[in-house]
């Protein structure tokens, strides 16, 4: 049993594919930064079989991906990052970062606990919000972008300097989506990943402080979530905040249903 490793998504894909697809829900975050990793692996059992995978994005912060405990706890000696470093952030599956955190020996704290939900049959809010939902244009970048780096500070990471190319990238693939209220106005907005082994994962749900409790990030949300099956995934994922009791409450309205949780912790020494 052991861990390997590589920068190739190609290489990646040949040795651990079958592990990917099997649990593509569990390995959403995997699928989604495998192809601008830093550093991707994967753990295998005696008999060969692909039991783990984790992934370093070029921010060095790794995402555990669906794993055994024992799996995690072999990364301490084998190291995520490929040298001396240590990584000051892990996430992924809670009781995989728990396993590694703890095998690490190393002082650590948790900072973000999440939520990943499953859309199983989607249900329009009733009664449906004021408005409709539109697809995001390049007009709609200044304000997005605004929005972007809100919503970047309210889950607890430090905002870009610039969101251009990130959201331009999401209007040309017609993968951003605003709520429009009754007078034109844009007032929520959501995204979501490509399809990639037949998942695709809802993010960036943002309605600005002064819009909100109007039903409007439901309406964006179920437009994306709809769109998103209506292209093809079949099976459509988001990520909560287990501290946002009123965000978890709207998904499951909506018809998502929880599959596992997250922890995100951060290292003290």
């Amino acid at each position: 049993m052991t861990w390997s490793f590589t920068d190739s998504p190609a290489v990646f894909r040949a040795e651990a594919g079958g592990h990917l697809t099997a649990e593509a829900a569990r390995n959403t975050a995997v699928l989604t930064l495998m192809d601008t990793a830093a550093r991707l692996g994967w753990w295998a059992e005696g008999d060969g079989r692909v039991t783990g995978v984790l992934v370093v994005p070029p921010s060095g912060a790794p995402s555990l991906g669906a794993m055994t405990d024992e799996a995690a706890r072999a990364l301490a000696p084998a190291g995520l990052l490929g040298d001396e470093r240590q990584p000051t952030v892990v996430r992924g599956e809670t009781a995989a970062v728990e396993a590694y955190a703890e095998a690490t020996g190393r002082r650590w704290a948790p900072t973000t606990r999440m939520r990943l939900f499953r859309l199983g049959e989607l249900t329009p809010q009733d009664p449906a919000p004021g408005g409709r939902a539109r697809l995001a244009t390049e007009a709609d970048v200044p304000l997005v972008a605004v929005w972007t780096a809100e919503f970047a500070v309210a889950m607890g990471y430090e905002p870009a300097e610039d969101y251009t190319g990130f959201l331009t990238e999401r209007i040309s693939e017609e993968r951003l989506w605003l709520w429009e209220a009754p007078d034109g106005r844009p007032v929520s907005m959501a995204a979501v990943s490509r399809t990639i082994e037949g998942q695709a994962r809802v993010h960036l749900v943002h309605t600005p402080p002064a819009e909100r409790r109007r039903g409007y990030a439901a309406g964006v949300t179920e437009a994306v979530s709809r769109a998103a099956r209506d292209a093809g995934a079949a099976q459509v994922l988001l990520f909560t905040d287990l501290a946002n009791p009123t965000s978890n409450a709207l998904y499951q309205r909506l018809g998502y249903r929880p599959v596992t949780d997250h922890l995100s912790v951060a290292f003290t020494g």
